[in-house]
């Protein structure tokens, strides 16, 4: 039963990343490993990410968001675990 086990992460990610598709970057990711739960921009130029699913699938998760999209310059990402929350999807704030 190990593949039903849930957990959530939550990363606050810096650099040049709002305004470059970063948050649709982040859907597309999360969606496609089967992950719910948000991206949104902060008032201080960072994009914060909330996903819940699979451990391995936050991992490889992880790494994308390390990565970012073509035109985004991601500086740092700092990771926690969360609080589990069920959202439906994976949608942008």
């Amino acid at each position: 039963m190990a593949a039903a086990r849930k957990s959530a992460r939550r990363w606050f990610v810096r650099g040049r990343v709002q305004g470059v598709g970063y948050r649709y970057f982040a859907q597309h990711a999360a969606t496609a490993l089967g992950l719910s739960g948000y991206a949104c921009n902060l008032d201080d130029g960072r994009v914060e990410v909330y996903a819940a699913g699979s451990p391995d699938a936050l991992d490889e998760f992880a790494g994308m968001l390390h990565r970012g999209p073509r035109f985004s310059d991601v500086r740092g990402v700092d990771e926690q675990e969360a609080e589990l929350h069920q959202f439906a999807s994976f949608h942008i704030r």
